[in-house]
């Protein structure tokens, strides 16, 4: 008898050290070190890993995860050194019900405040999937939303300061996501999956599973994407349209508003907002189009911008929109296209002649072109206010590349701001009330590809401006007229470069 007790004894010994050792080797939190509500929430959040499926349940309350400060549970892994890395999961929700805009994320945090700058991809409850980030403690969230809709699988990669979304597409292959943008982190910072129910009453349960947090190696050889995304001017929530591994630019709106036109390895294509795939716009023989081209105020016309001939040097070219045999209407060239005069008579554009960038006129009809500016330097991008008494421009007269305006016949030539940046490419909104232009740090010149730089949002009214976007891109992002025929969004590319291997390997676990 009390040997049988003694066995009892030793064999629950046993089975503890076994479950201490089990508990020891696999944490409640799994690849994470702990787990914890941000902000203020009336619901405790939780964790539930489990071991044999290696899924986490996390269930979180509060009310948002946006503007300055974010409510919500977070499973977190403390990073203290210094590397690149990814963070990869299939999320789903658990039930159907509950807010559209519970949100079920994949984060790199800052800190555990609040308030933190952080990254994250959010699948929200009614499938928008989307990269947001707060760039600064406290800072409003911004966000850049993915056209796949629901993905199963969803991919955060740091690299450097650069941060990446990865969605799956339809063949369950994780692909990029076009979502983008920059954010300098000190370590220690934090790495992580979280809840947010965006109900303060509610908890909402989301279940993570195939979590794999992995360190990057290097980058070698890196593919181009260009981004086609668009940007609403009264909130900068921003949405991916349209991406592709090669090289494109500088989006027009059709008058319909139902799609956009964008030049690639000189043709033009249209894009319809609806998920299809880009369509060739005829323009034989011309066809080593630029980037500046735009239709006329009524819609029927496209003006191109085109170096086929034997000096392979600009001239600007009328088409049907719908695509057609172009007609020539500049004779002297390297000739840029830039700005419709409201009446549809007259084409403002960018010449070179004699060695100097100015600002030209011509009938749509052909003929003399009228010269404009004659400042030493480089005028360009001139552009017709929605009344056509103005024409708005960029020069670097002053040495530092800035917003002018102009009457049409080139008198009274004047500096619109003065700011600190290299501004180019004034677009004026159809309801004249706003002007947007591209900004490059002031050590730039030109207006090269590949920089940091903004979307800048100024009131015609008082002239304040204000940052409408972060992102990289420079020439091919908004070189021509943008604004959508409502004004309330304007359409923009950027670009990212990605490792080959990176892509080549991304697949869904």
């Amino acid at each position: 008898m009390a040997s049988d007790f003694r066995s009892r004894i030793v064999f629950g010994c046993v089975l503890a050290l076994l479950a201490f050792r089990a508990s020891a080797a696999t944490p409640a939190t799994g690849i994470f070190q702990a787990d914890q509500d941000i902000g203020t929430v009336l619901n405790p959040g939780s964790i539930r890993y489990d071991p044999v499926r290696q899924t986490y349940t996390v269930s979180g309350s509060g009310g948002n995860m946006w503007f300055g400060e974010d409510d919500f549970h977070f499973v977190w892994r403390k990073i203290t050194e210094a590397h690149d890395l990814a963070l990869t999961a299939d999320i789903a929700f658990i039930g159907s019900t509950g807010n559209e805009h519970r949100k079920a994320v994949l984060m790199i945090r800052q800190s555990l405040d609040a308030n933190s700058a952080y990254v994250d991809v959010a699948r929200h409850g009614n499938g928008l999937t989307s990269l947001q980030f707060r760039d600064a403690a406290g800072a409003n969230t911004h966000e850049v939303e993915s056209n796949v809709s629901g993905p199963l699988t969803a991919r955060l990669e740091k690299r450097g300061d650069r941060f990446y979304a990865f969605v799956s597409g339809k063949d369950g292959e994780l692909e990029p996501a076009g979502a983008a943008t920059q954010l300098a982190l000190s370590l220690p910072f934090y790495v992580g999956i979280g809840v947010c129910s965006h109900d303060k009453n509610v908890t909402e349960q989301a279940m993570f599973s195939h979590v794999t947090l992995q360190d990057l190696p290097p980058p070698g050889k890196t593919v181009l994407y260009s981004v086609l995304e668009t940007v609403t001017a009264a909130s900068t929530d921003r949405r991916v349209e349209y991406l592709a591994p090669a090289h494109f630019e500088a989006p027009n709106w059709y008058r319909d508003g139902s799609s956009l036109l964008f030049n690639q390895d000189g043709k033009l294509y249209r894009l319809a907002l609806d998920g299809s795939a880009p369509v060739l716009v005829p323009t034989a023989p011309e066809d080593h189009c630029n980037n500046d081209h735009g239709f006329s105020p009524d819609g029927q016309w496209i003006a191109i911008s085109d170096q086929s001939g034997a000096s392979h040097s600009s001239s600007i070219f009328l088409v049907p929109s719908a695509g057609g045999t172009p007609r020539r209407v500049t004779q002297n060239s390297p000739s840029y296209w830039h700005g419709w005069s409201p009446d549809g008579t007259t084409l403002a554009f960018t010449g070179l002649r004699d060695g100097n960038f100015d600002i030209y006129t011509i009938p749509v009809t052909g003929g003399q072109e009228t010269r404009l500016t004659t400042a030493p330097g480089l005028d360009d991008g001139p552009e017709y206010s929605l009344d056509g008494n103005s024409l708005y421009f960029n020069s670097d007269r002053t040495g530092q590349m800035q917003i002018w305006r102009m009457k049409p016949d080139g008198s009274n030539q004047e500096q619109v701001l003065s700011d600190q940046t290299n501004d180019w490419f004034p677009h004026i909104s159809p309801d004249g009330k706003w002007m947007v232009f591209l900004s490059y740090n002031r050590s730039v010149t030109g207006h090269p590809p590949d920089k940091d730089v903004l979307l800048n949002l100024m009131s015609m009214s008082d002239r304040r401006a204000h940052v409408l976007a972060t992102l990289f891109g420079g020439q091919g992002t908004i070189n021509v007229p943008s604004w959508s025929p409502d004004g309330r969004r304007l359409a923009f590319v950027s670009y990212e470069y990605l490792p080959e291997e990176d892509i080549n390997s991304l697949t869904s676990p």
